[in-house]
Protein backbone atom coordinates (compact mmCIF):
# COMPACT_ATOMS: atom_id res chain seq x y z
CA UNK A 1 0.00 0.00 0.00
CA UNK A 2 0.77 3.01 -0.81
CA UNK A 3 0.16 7.00 -1.10
CA UNK A 4 0.20 8.84 -4.40
CA UNK A 5 3.14 10.50 -6.17
CA UNK A 6 1.78 14.49 -5.58
CA UNK A 7 -0.06 14.32 -1.92
CA UNK A 8 0.74 13.21 1.05
CA UNK A 9 4.06 11.91 1.04
CA UNK A 10 4.51 9.95 4.04
CA UNK A 11 1.97 11.83 6.41
CA UNK A 12 2.11 8.76 9.19
CA UNK A 13 3.26 9.13 12.56
CA UNK A 14 6.15 7.07 14.04
CA UNK A 15 6.24 3.53 13.26
CA UNK A 16 5.94 2.70 17.56
CA UNK A 17 2.63 5.02 17.13
CA UNK A 18 1.41 2.88 14.58
CA UNK A 19 2.13 -0.52 15.91
CA UNK A 20 -0.04 0.70 18.90
CA UNK A 21 -2.98 1.63 16.64
CA UNK A 22 -2.23 -1.96 14.90
CA UNK A 23 -2.44 -3.18 18.65
CA UNK A 24 -5.47 -1.87 19.57
CA UNK A 25 -7.57 -2.98 16.33
CA UNK A 26 -10.17 -4.99 17.48
CA UNK A 27 -10.56 -7.44 14.21
CA UNK A 28 -8.94 -9.55 12.63
CA UNK A 29 -9.41 -8.17 9.50
CA UNK A 30 -8.36 -4.96 10.48
CA UNK A 31 -5.12 -6.67 12.10
CA UNK A 32 -4.44 -7.85 8.42
CA UNK A 33 -4.87 -4.80 6.63
CA UNK A 34 -3.28 -2.65 9.52
CA UNK A 35 0.03 -3.96 9.17
CA UNK A 36 3.40 -1.90 10.29
CA UNK A 37 3.51 0.93 7.98
CA UNK A 38 7.11 2.69 7.72
CA UNK A 39 8.05 6.09 7.16
CA UNK A 40 8.30 5.70 3.85
CA UNK A 41 4.98 4.68 3.30
CA UNK A 42 6.12 0.76 2.55
CA UNK A 43 3.99 -2.15 3.86
CA UNK A 44 5.69 -4.47 5.89
CA UNK A 45 3.49 -7.72 6.38
CA UNK A 46 3.00 -8.88 9.65
CA UNK A 47 4.63 -12.07 10.37
CA UNK A 48 2.47 -15.14 9.74
CA UNK A 49 1.99 -18.42 11.32
CA UNK A 50 2.97 -21.77 10.11
CA UNK A 51 -0.37 -22.65 9.64
CA UNK A 52 -0.76 -20.32 7.16
CA UNK A 53 2.27 -20.61 5.18
CA UNK A 54 1.01 -24.11 4.72
CA UNK A 55 -2.58 -23.44 3.90
CA UNK A 56 -1.07 -20.68 0.90
CA UNK A 57 1.28 -23.95 0.05
CA UNK A 58 -1.76 -26.03 -0.23
CA UNK A 59 -2.38 -24.77 -4.03
CA UNK A 60 1.48 -26.14 -5.17
CA UNK A 61 0.53 -29.79 -3.50
CA UNK A 62 -3.01 -29.75 -5.72
CA UNK A 63 -0.88 -28.49 -8.53
CA UNK A 64 1.88 -30.62 -8.59
CA UNK A 65 -0.46 -33.57 -8.17
CA UNK A 66 -2.24 -32.98 -11.65
CA UNK A 67 1.28 -32.13 -12.94
CA UNK A 68 2.25 -35.66 -12.12
CA UNK A 69 -0.71 -36.91 -13.48
CA UNK A 70 -0.57 -35.04 -16.63
CA UNK A 71 2.94 -36.43 -16.31
CA UNK A 72 2.19 -40.18 -16.24
CA UNK A 73 -0.70 -40.13 -18.74
CA UNK A 74 -0.43 -37.55 -21.28
CA UNK A 75 1.75 -39.56 -23.60
CA UNK A 76 0.03 -42.94 -23.06
CA UNK A 77 -3.31 -41.51 -23.29
CA UNK A 78 -2.37 -39.09 -27.11
CA UNK A 79 -0.74 -42.70 -28.04
CA UNK A 80 -4.03 -44.39 -27.29
CA UNK A 81 -6.21 -42.29 -28.80
CA UNK A 82 -3.79 -42.51 -32.28
CA UNK A 83 -2.53 -39.09 -32.45
CA UNK A 84 0.09 -38.68 -35.50
CA UNK A 85 3.61 -38.44 -34.65
CA UNK A 86 4.05 -35.33 -36.88
CA UNK A 87 1.19 -33.74 -34.58
CA UNK A 88 2.98 -34.80 -31.38
CA UNK A 89 5.19 -31.53 -31.10
CA UNK A 90 2.09 -29.43 -31.53
CA UNK A 91 0.83 -30.58 -28.66
CA UNK A 92 3.59 -29.17 -26.68
CA UNK A 93 3.80 -26.33 -29.14
CA UNK A 94 0.34 -24.10 -28.44
CA UNK A 95 0.02 -23.66 -24.88
CA UNK A 96 3.70 -22.61 -24.14
CA UNK A 97 3.49 -19.90 -27.05
CA UNK A 98 -0.07 -18.73 -25.46
CA UNK A 99 2.12 -18.51 -22.32
CA UNK A 100 4.65 -16.98 -23.71
CA UNK A 101 3.27 -14.01 -24.67
CA UNK A 102 0.10 -13.34 -22.80
CA UNK A 103 1.75 -14.33 -18.90
CA UNK A 104 3.50 -10.64 -18.49
CA UNK A 105 0.62 -9.27 -19.43
CA UNK A 106 -1.55 -11.14 -16.44
CA UNK A 107 1.76 -10.58 -14.20
CA UNK A 108 1.61 -6.74 -14.37
CA UNK A 109 -2.49 -6.83 -14.98
CA UNK A 110 -2.20 -8.87 -11.26
CA UNK A 111 0.16 -5.70 -10.32
CA UNK A 112 -2.07 -3.43 -11.27
CA UNK A 113 -5.76 -5.21 -9.92
CA UNK A 114 -7.95 -3.04 -7.89
CA UNK A 115 -10.20 -5.90 -6.61
CA UNK A 116 -11.77 -5.87 -3.32
CA UNK A 117 -10.48 -9.68 -3.01
CA UNK A 118 -7.12 -8.78 -3.90
CA UNK A 119 -4.93 -8.43 -7.00
CA UNK A 120 -3.50 -12.16 -7.01
CA UNK A 121 -6.82 -14.40 -6.00
CA UNK A 122 -9.05 -13.41 -8.64
CA UNK A 123 -6.21 -15.19 -11.41
CA UNK A 124 -5.49 -17.88 -9.17
CA UNK A 125 -9.41 -18.85 -8.94
CA UNK A 126 -9.54 -17.97 -12.60
CA UNK A 127 -6.73 -20.43 -13.64
CA UNK A 128 -7.87 -22.91 -11.51
CA UNK A 129 -11.13 -23.69 -13.32
CA UNK A 130 -9.56 -23.44 -16.44
CA UNK A 131 -7.09 -26.22 -15.12
CA UNK A 132 -10.08 -28.43 -14.24
CA UNK A 133 -11.78 -28.62 -17.74
CA UNK A 134 -7.92 -29.14 -19.21
CA UNK A 135 -7.95 -32.32 -17.26
CA UNK A 136 -11.59 -33.21 -17.33
CA UNK A 137 -11.03 -32.69 -21.74
CA UNK A 138 -8.11 -34.80 -22.14
CA UNK A 139 -8.65 -37.60 -19.43
CA UNK A 140 -12.24 -38.31 -20.60
CA UNK A 141 -12.10 -37.06 -24.02
CA UNK A 142 -12.33 -40.38 -25.54
CA UNK A 143 -15.11 -41.36 -23.24
CA UNK A 144 -16.89 -38.18 -23.98
CA UNK A 145 -16.85 -38.52 -27.78
CA UNK A 146 -17.63 -42.03 -28.14
CA UNK A 147 -20.54 -41.30 -26.20
CA UNK A 148 -21.69 -38.85 -29.01
CA UNK A 149 -20.50 -40.57 -32.20
CA UNK A 150 -20.18 -43.91 -33.59
CA UNK A 151 -18.35 -43.70 -36.66
CA UNK A 152 -14.75 -45.10 -36.06
CA UNK A 153 -12.81 -42.19 -38.31
CA UNK A 154 -14.85 -39.60 -36.81
CA UNK A 155 -14.67 -40.88 -33.68
CA UNK A 156 -11.03 -41.06 -33.51
CA UNK A 157 -10.63 -37.72 -35.22
CA UNK A 158 -12.32 -36.14 -32.26
CA UNK A 159 -10.87 -38.21 -29.76
CA UNK A 160 -7.31 -36.13 -30.90
CA UNK A 161 -9.13 -33.03 -31.05
CA UNK A 162 -10.89 -32.83 -27.37
CA UNK A 163 -7.56 -34.85 -26.05
CA UNK A 164 -5.81 -32.22 -27.65
CA UNK A 165 -7.75 -29.13 -26.36
CA UNK A 166 -7.39 -30.76 -22.75
CA UNK A 167 -3.87 -30.81 -22.88
CA UNK A 168 -3.41 -27.38 -24.09
CA UNK A 169 -6.04 -25.91 -21.61
CA UNK A 170 -4.33 -27.59 -18.77
CA UNK A 171 -0.59 -27.00 -19.25
CA UNK A 172 -1.12 -23.30 -20.32
CA UNK A 173 -3.18 -22.73 -16.89
CA UNK A 174 -0.74 -25.14 -14.68
CA UNK A 175 2.14 -22.82 -16.00
CA UNK A 176 0.03 -20.03 -15.53
CA UNK A 177 -0.78 -20.22 -12.32
CA UNK A 178 2.74 -20.54 -10.83
CA UNK A 179 3.45 -16.55 -11.21
CA UNK A 180 0.47 -15.54 -9.29
CA UNK A 181 1.22 -18.32 -6.40
CA UNK A 182 4.47 -16.84 -6.11
CA UNK A 183 3.78 -13.31 -5.81
CA UNK A 184 1.00 -13.83 -3.75
CA UNK A 185 3.16 -14.74 -1.16
CA UNK A 186 5.65 -11.95 -1.67
CA UNK A 187 2.82 -9.64 -1.56
CA UNK A 188 1.40 -10.73 1.83
CA UNK A 189 4.59 -12.11 3.96
CA UNK A 190 7.86 -10.27 5.11
CA UNK A 191 11.32 -11.23 4.09
CA UNK A 192 11.51 -14.14 6.42
CA UNK A 193 8.05 -15.83 5.51
CA UNK A 194 9.61 -15.47 2.10
CA UNK A 195 11.81 -17.68 2.68
CA UNK A 196 9.83 -20.17 4.78
CA UNK A 197 6.82 -19.88 2.71
CA UNK A 198 9.11 -21.03 -0.54
CA UNK A 199 10.73 -23.90 1.06
CA UNK A 200 6.58 -24.99 2.36
CA UNK A 201 6.04 -24.60 -1.66
CA UNK A 202 9.06 -27.01 -2.65
CA UNK A 203 8.21 -29.87 0.29
CA UNK A 204 4.49 -29.80 -0.82
CA UNK A 205 5.38 -29.66 -4.37
CA UNK A 206 7.21 -32.85 -3.68
CA UNK A 207 4.36 -34.34 -1.36
CA UNK A 208 2.01 -33.60 -3.83
CA UNK A 209 4.11 -35.14 -6.88
CA UNK A 210 4.55 -38.08 -4.92
CA UNK A 211 0.86 -38.89 -4.36
CA UNK A 212 -0.10 -38.32 -7.99
CA UNK A 213 2.45 -40.50 -9.30
CA UNK A 214 1.44 -43.00 -6.38
CA UNK A 215 -2.29 -42.58 -8.01
CA UNK A 216 -0.86 -43.48 -11.24
CA UNK A 217 1.03 -46.49 -10.64
CA UNK A 218 -1.95 -48.17 -9.35
CA UNK A 219 -3.86 -50.32 -11.40
CA UNK A 220 -7.29 -49.28 -10.81
CA UNK A 221 -8.58 -51.44 -13.61
CA UNK A 222 -9.23 -53.88 -10.31
CA UNK A 223 -11.06 -50.88 -7.91
CA UNK A 224 -14.34 -50.51 -7.07
CA UNK A 225 -14.20 -47.33 -8.65
CA UNK A 226 -12.45 -48.88 -12.44
CA UNK A 227 -15.50 -51.30 -12.40
CA UNK A 228 -18.11 -48.40 -11.99
CA UNK A 229 -16.30 -45.83 -14.09
CA UNK A 230 -15.65 -46.38 -17.96
CA UNK A 231 -12.21 -46.09 -17.64
CA UNK A 232 -9.25 -45.93 -15.30
CA UNK A 233 -8.41 -42.52 -16.65
CA UNK A 234 -11.44 -41.29 -15.59
CA UNK A 235 -10.92 -42.97 -11.68
CA UNK A 236 -7.99 -40.88 -11.84
CA UNK A 237 -9.39 -37.15 -12.61
CA UNK A 238 -12.35 -38.01 -10.07
CA UNK A 239 -9.34 -38.53 -7.14
CA UNK A 240 -7.13 -35.48 -9.13
CA UNK A 241 -10.30 -32.96 -9.46
CA UNK A 242 -11.12 -33.44 -5.95
CA UNK A 243 -7.34 -33.13 -4.30
CA UNK A 244 -7.19 -29.97 -6.59
CA UNK A 245 -10.23 -28.50 -5.43
CA UNK A 246 -9.97 -28.93 -1.93
CA UNK A 247 -6.32 -27.62 -2.18
CA UNK A 248 -7.69 -24.58 -4.31
CA UNK A 249 -9.95 -23.91 -1.61
CA UNK A 250 -7.45 -23.57 1.17
CA UNK A 251 -4.61 -21.90 -0.49
CA UNK A 252 -7.26 -18.90 -1.17
CA UNK A 253 -8.47 -18.70 1.89
CA UNK A 254 -4.75 -18.88 3.65
CA UNK A 255 -3.86 -15.34 4.26
CA UNK A 256 -5.96 -12.34 3.62
CA UNK A 257 -5.07 -9.82 0.62
CA UNK A 258 -4.57 -6.12 1.33
CA UNK A 259 -6.53 -4.28 -1.44
CA UNK A 260 -4.69 -2.12 -4.16
CA UNK A 261 -6.13 1.53 -3.04
CA UNK A 262 -5.62 4.13 -4.86
CA UNK A 263 -6.42 8.07 -4.44
CA UNK A 264 -8.92 8.70 -1.30
CA UNK A 265 -9.06 5.28 -0.75
CA UNK A 266 -5.74 4.86 0.65
CA UNK A 267 -5.43 8.37 2.33
CA UNK A 268 -8.59 7.82 4.44
CA UNK A 269 -6.90 4.74 5.17
CA UNK A 270 -4.12 6.63 6.53
CA UNK A 271 -5.49 9.19 8.29
CA UNK A 272 -8.04 7.12 10.04
CA UNK A 273 -5.02 4.85 11.55
CA UNK A 274 -3.76 8.30 13.09
CA UNK A 275 -7.22 9.76 13.64
CA UNK A 276 -6.63 9.23 17.63
CA UNK A 277 -2.99 10.84 17.33
CA UNK A 278 -2.55 14.76 17.04
CA UNK A 279 -1.38 16.15 14.10
CA UNK A 280 1.58 17.82 15.51
CA UNK A 281 3.59 15.03 15.56
CA UNK A 282 3.34 14.97 11.58
CA UNK A 283 5.11 18.51 11.60
CA UNK A 284 7.29 17.37 13.74
CA UNK A 285 8.64 15.17 10.95
CA UNK A 286 8.27 17.63 8.99
CA UNK A 287 10.18 20.04 10.58
CA UNK A 288 12.85 17.13 11.53
CA UNK A 289 13.18 16.13 7.49
CA UNK A 290 12.10 13.02 7.75
CA UNK A 291 9.00 13.65 5.73
CA UNK A 292 8.27 15.48 2.50
CA UNK A 293 3.94 16.61 2.37
CA UNK A 294 2.56 18.82 -0.25
CA UNK A 295 -0.82 18.88 1.66
CA UNK A 296 -1.16 21.68 3.46
CA UNK A 297 -4.83 21.64 4.70
CA UNK A 298 -3.97 19.23 7.62
CA UNK A 299 -4.95 20.35 11.30
CA UNK A 300 -6.07 19.28 14.16
CA UNK A 301 -9.69 19.52 13.45
CA UNK A 302 -9.20 18.87 9.73
CA UNK A 303 -11.84 16.27 7.94
CA UNK A 304 -9.49 13.76 5.75
CA UNK A 305 -11.64 14.12 3.00
CA UNK A 306 -10.20 17.66 2.78
CA UNK A 307 -6.53 16.50 1.86
CA UNK A 308 -6.54 17.10 -1.64
CA UNK A 309 -4.62 13.83 -3.98
CA UNK A 310 -3.99 14.25 -7.25
CA UNK A 311 -6.09 10.72 -9.05
CA UNK A 312 -4.41 8.48 -11.26
CA UNK A 313 -6.28 8.40 -15.09
CA UNK A 314 -7.06 4.48 -16.09
CA UNK A 315 -4.35 5.28 -18.56
CA UNK A 316 -1.70 4.88 -15.42
CA UNK A 317 -3.15 1.75 -13.74
CA UNK A 318 -2.90 -0.23 -16.56
CA UNK A 319 0.49 -0.90 -18.24
CA UNK A 320 0.04 -0.62 -22.01
CA UNK A 321 1.51 -3.89 -23.75
CA UNK A 322 4.07 -1.53 -25.50
CA UNK A 323 5.24 0.03 -22.00
CA UNK A 324 4.81 -3.92 -20.62
CA UNK A 325 7.43 -4.84 -23.44
CA UNK A 326 9.43 -1.63 -22.65
CA UNK A 327 9.15 -2.71 -18.61
CA UNK A 328 10.79 -6.39 -19.71
CA UNK A 329 13.49 -4.79 -21.87
CA UNK A 330 14.65 -2.28 -19.42
CA UNK A 331 14.99 -4.76 -16.29
CA UNK A 332 18.47 -4.88 -14.80
CA UNK A 333 20.95 -7.29 -15.84
CA UNK A 334 21.11 -9.88 -13.44
CA UNK A 335 16.85 -10.25 -14.00
CA UNK A 336 17.46 -11.16 -17.60
CA UNK A 337 20.63 -13.67 -16.36
CA UNK A 338 18.69 -15.55 -13.76
CA UNK A 339 15.68 -15.77 -16.25
CA UNK A 340 18.49 -17.38 -18.90
CA UNK A 341 19.54 -19.85 -15.89
CA UNK A 342 16.05 -20.72 -15.28
CA UNK A 343 15.60 -21.46 -18.88
CA UNK A 344 18.55 -23.76 -19.03
CA UNK A 345 16.88 -25.41 -15.85
CA UNK A 346 13.62 -25.62 -17.38
CA UNK A 347 14.80 -26.82 -20.71
CA UNK A 348 16.54 -29.80 -18.79
CA UNK A 349 14.21 -30.94 -16.41
CA UNK A 350 11.16 -30.74 -19.40
CA UNK A 351 13.09 -32.48 -21.76
CA UNK A 352 13.39 -35.56 -19.07
CA UNK A 353 10.12 -35.33 -17.61
CA UNK A 354 7.27 -34.83 -20.84
CA UNK A 355 9.13 -38.71 -21.68
CA UNK A 356 10.58 -40.17 -19.14
CA UNK A 357 7.89 -42.80 -18.43
CA UNK A 358 7.51 -43.68 -22.31
CA UNK A 359 11.63 -43.59 -22.09
CA UNK A 360 11.18 -46.42 -19.55
CA UNK A 361 8.55 -48.16 -21.80
CA UNK A 362 10.76 -48.28 -24.68
CA UNK A 363 14.42 -47.90 -23.79
CA UNK A 364 14.35 -49.53 -19.94
CA UNK A 365 11.70 -52.58 -21.17
CA UNK A 366 12.05 -52.66 -24.71
CA UNK A 367 8.18 -52.43 -25.28
CA UNK A 368 6.40 -50.96 -28.01
CA UNK A 369 3.41 -48.61 -27.98
CA UNK A 370 2.06 -48.42 -31.58
CA UNK A 371 1.94 -52.90 -30.95
CA UNK A 372 -1.90 -54.16 -30.70
CA UNK A 373 -2.87 -53.56 -27.37
CA UNK A 374 -3.39 -57.65 -26.75
CA UNK A 375 0.28 -58.13 -27.33
CA UNK A 376 3.11 -59.09 -25.33
CA UNK A 377 4.86 -55.93 -26.87
CA UNK A 378 2.49 -53.21 -25.66
CA UNK A 379 1.57 -54.96 -22.11
CA UNK A 380 5.39 -54.86 -22.20
CA UNK A 381 5.54 -51.14 -22.85
CA UNK A 382 2.60 -50.49 -20.00
CA UNK A 383 4.49 -52.50 -17.52
CA UNK A 384 7.38 -49.90 -18.14
CA UNK A 385 4.87 -47.25 -18.15
CA UNK A 386 4.01 -48.19 -14.92
CA UNK A 387 7.66 -48.38 -13.25
CA UNK A 388 8.58 -45.11 -14.62
CA UNK A 389 5.61 -43.96 -12.45
CA UNK A 390 7.40 -45.21 -9.12
CA UNK A 391 10.30 -43.55 -10.67
CA UNK A 392 9.00 -40.28 -10.53
CA UNK A 393 7.51 -41.02 -7.60
CA UNK A 394 11.29 -41.37 -6.15
CA UNK A 395 11.88 -37.99 -8.10
CA UNK A 396 8.43 -36.45 -6.32
CA UNK A 397 9.70 -37.49 -2.15
CA UNK A 398 13.33 -36.48 -2.98
CA UNK A 399 12.69 -33.29 -4.00
CA UNK A 400 10.22 -32.91 -0.38
CA UNK A 401 13.31 -33.96 1.79
CA UNK A 402 15.71 -32.24 -0.22
CA UNK A 403 13.86 -29.00 -0.07
CA UNK A 404 13.93 -29.53 4.14
CA UNK A 405 17.38 -29.78 3.59
CA UNK A 406 18.27 -26.68 1.75
CA UNK A 407 17.34 -24.96 4.86
CA UNK A 408 20.38 -26.77 6.67
CA UNK A 409 22.45 -26.26 3.76
CA UNK A 410 21.77 -22.83 2.81
CA UNK A 411 23.79 -20.88 5.68
CA UNK A 412 26.62 -23.04 4.82
CA UNK A 413 26.76 -22.85 0.94
CA UNK A 414 24.77 -20.26 0.11
CA UNK A 415 22.40 -19.48 -2.76
CA UNK A 416 25.02 -20.09 -5.06
CA UNK A 417 26.03 -23.61 -3.79
CA UNK A 418 22.48 -24.90 -3.52
CA UNK A 419 21.36 -23.71 -7.60
CA UNK A 420 24.90 -25.24 -8.85
CA UNK A 421 24.52 -28.56 -6.80
CA UNK A 422 21.12 -29.04 -7.96
CA UNK A 423 21.99 -28.56 -11.82
CA UNK A 424 25.07 -30.87 -11.58
CA UNK A 425 23.48 -33.47 -9.84
CA UNK A 426 21.05 -33.41 -12.59
CA UNK A 427 23.22 -33.44 -15.14
CA UNK A 428 25.11 -36.29 -13.84
CA UNK A 429 22.40 -38.29 -12.99
CA UNK A 430 20.58 -38.02 -16.81
CA UNK A 431 23.48 -38.80 -18.40
CA UNK A 432 24.27 -42.04 -15.90
CA UNK A 433 20.43 -43.26 -16.97
CA UNK A 434 20.81 -42.45 -20.96
CA UNK A 435 24.58 -44.51 -20.83
CA UNK A 436 23.42 -47.55 -18.98
CA UNK A 437 19.34 -47.94 -18.79
CA UNK A 438 19.12 -50.15 -16.02
CA UNK A 439 15.97 -50.54 -14.35
CA UNK A 440 17.16 -50.66 -10.83
CA UNK A 441 20.07 -48.13 -11.75
CA UNK A 442 17.25 -45.64 -13.24
CA UNK A 443 15.13 -45.84 -10.10
CA UNK A 444 17.88 -44.81 -8.08
CA UNK A 445 19.11 -42.04 -9.77
CA UNK A 446 15.47 -40.65 -10.21
CA UNK A 447 15.86 -39.69 -6.26
CA UNK A 448 18.54 -36.65 -8.06
CA UNK A 449 15.54 -35.57 -10.31
CA UNK A 450 13.61 -34.55 -7.08
CA UNK A 451 17.47 -31.79 -6.14
CA UNK A 452 16.43 -30.50 -9.44
CA UNK A 453 12.95 -29.89 -9.43
CA UNK A 454 13.18 -28.68 -5.68
CA UNK A 455 15.91 -26.11 -6.73
CA UNK A 456 13.98 -24.75 -9.48
CA UNK A 457 11.27 -24.18 -7.20
CA UNK A 458 12.54 -22.31 -4.95
CA UNK A 459 16.71 -20.69 -5.57
CA UNK A 460 15.48 -18.66 -8.66
CA UNK A 461 12.42 -17.07 -6.82
CA UNK A 462 14.62 -16.76 -3.68
CA UNK A 463 16.71 -14.73 -5.75
CA UNK A 464 13.62 -12.26 -6.95
CA UNK A 465 12.96 -11.61 -3.06
CA UNK A 466 16.89 -10.93 -2.48
CA UNK A 467 16.88 -8.22 -5.22
CA UNK A 468 13.95 -6.79 -4.13
CA UNK A 469 14.47 -6.19 -0.84
CA UNK A 470 18.36 -5.38 -1.90
CA UNK A 471 16.37 -2.54 -4.78
CA UNK A 472 13.98 -1.43 -1.56
CA UNK A 473 17.03 -0.91 1.15
CA UNK A 474 18.84 1.12 -1.82
CA UNK A 475 14.99 3.28 -1.77
CA UNK A 476 15.11 3.43 2.05
CA UNK A 477 17.65 4.61 2.98
CA UNK A 478 17.13 7.20 -0.37
CA UNK A 479 14.39 7.99 1.83
CA UNK A 480 12.04 7.38 -1.77
CA UNK A 481 8.55 5.23 -0.94
CA UNK A 482 9.27 1.41 -0.98
CA UNK A 483 5.97 0.86 -3.21
CA UNK A 484 7.12 3.95 -5.42
CA UNK A 485 8.77 1.95 -9.14
CA UNK A 486 7.42 0.77 -12.34
CA UNK A 487 7.65 -2.98 -11.96
CA UNK A 488 6.39 -4.66 -9.78
CA UNK A 489 6.86 -8.15 -8.17
CA UNK A 490 4.23 -9.87 -10.56
CA UNK A 491 5.67 -9.05 -13.49
CA UNK A 492 9.07 -10.18 -12.06
CA UNK A 493 7.39 -13.69 -10.94
CA UNK A 494 5.72 -14.05 -14.60
CA UNK A 495 9.03 -13.21 -16.41
CA UNK A 496 10.93 -16.01 -14.10
CA UNK A 497 7.75 -18.27 -15.13
CA UNK A 498 7.44 -17.50 -18.78
CA UNK A 499 11.07 -19.26 -19.06
CA UNK A 500 9.09 -22.50 -18.62
CA UNK A 501 6.97 -21.87 -21.64
CA UNK A 502 9.90 -21.01 -23.91
CA UNK A 503 11.82 -24.26 -22.41
CA UNK A 504 8.37 -26.03 -23.87
CA UNK A 505 8.49 -23.91 -26.83
CA UNK A 506 12.11 -25.12 -28.16
CA UNK A 507 11.43 -28.87 -26.80
CA UNK A 508 8.54 -28.40 -28.74
CA UNK A 509 10.63 -27.15 -31.99
CA UNK A 510 13.70 -29.70 -31.49
CA UNK A 511 12.86 -32.38 -29.33
CA UNK A 512 9.74 -34.05 -30.89
CA UNK A 513 11.95 -34.61 -34.53
CA UNK A 514 14.75 -35.58 -32.29
CA UNK A 515 12.52 -38.80 -30.71
CA UNK A 516 10.92 -39.56 -33.77
CA UNK A 517 14.49 -39.87 -35.06
CA UNK A 518 16.44 -41.67 -32.90
CA UNK A 519 13.85 -42.49 -30.16
CA UNK A 520 13.37 -41.87 -26.75
CA UNK A 521 16.90 -42.11 -25.44
CA UNK A 522 18.01 -38.62 -26.81
CA UNK A 523 15.78 -36.83 -24.28
CA UNK A 524 17.98 -38.07 -21.21
CA UNK A 525 20.82 -37.59 -23.05
CA UNK A 526 19.79 -33.93 -23.82
CA UNK A 527 18.42 -32.99 -20.56
CA UNK A 528 22.22 -33.96 -19.26
CA UNK A 529 24.07 -31.89 -21.82
CA UNK A 530 21.75 -29.00 -21.20
CA UNK A 531 21.98 -29.36 -17.49
CA UNK A 532 25.94 -29.25 -17.31
CA UNK A 533 25.58 -25.99 -19.27
CA UNK A 534 23.45 -24.49 -17.40
CA UNK A 535 25.70 -25.61 -14.62
CA UNK A 536 28.18 -24.07 -15.67
CA UNK A 537 25.85 -20.66 -16.47
CA UNK A 538 24.56 -20.58 -13.03
CA UNK A 539 28.55 -20.33 -11.68
CA UNK A 540 29.64 -17.68 -13.35
CA UNK A 541 26.79 -15.36 -14.39
CA UNK A 542 23.81 -15.32 -12.32
CA UNK A 543 24.27 -12.46 -9.55
CA UNK A 544 23.96 -13.58 -5.77
CA UNK A 545 22.89 -10.61 -3.21
CA UNK A 546 25.75 -11.03 -0.36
Amino acid sequence: MTLTKEGFHGTLPPPSEVAKAIMDSTTEEEDDLLQSVTRTGAVVPKKRAMGRLVMHSMAMFGREFCYAVEAAFVTPVLLSVGLPKNLYSLVWLISPILGFVLQPVVGSASDHCTCSWGRRRPYILGLGIIMLLGMALYLNGDVMISAFIGERDIRQTWAIVITMLGVVLFDFAADFIDGPIKAYLFDVCSHQDKEKGLHYHALLTGLGGALGYLTGAMDWGQAVLGFSLASEFQVIFFFAALVFLSCLTVHLRSIPEVPLRYENEETTFLLEVTKSYKYSSIEEEINNGYLKSTCTGIKAAAKPGKCAVMSRTEDERRMTLKSLLKTLLSMPSHYRYLCVSHLFGWMAFLSNMLFFTDFMGQVVYQGNPYAPHNSTLYLTYKTGVEMGCWGLCINAISSSVYSYLQKILLPYIGLKGLYFIGYLLFGLGTGLIGLFPNVYSTLALCSLFGVMSSTLYTVPFHLIAEYHREEESLRLQDRERAGDHGRGKGIDCAALTCMVQLAQIILGVGLGLLVSVAGSAVTVISASMVALIGCCFVAFCVRYVE
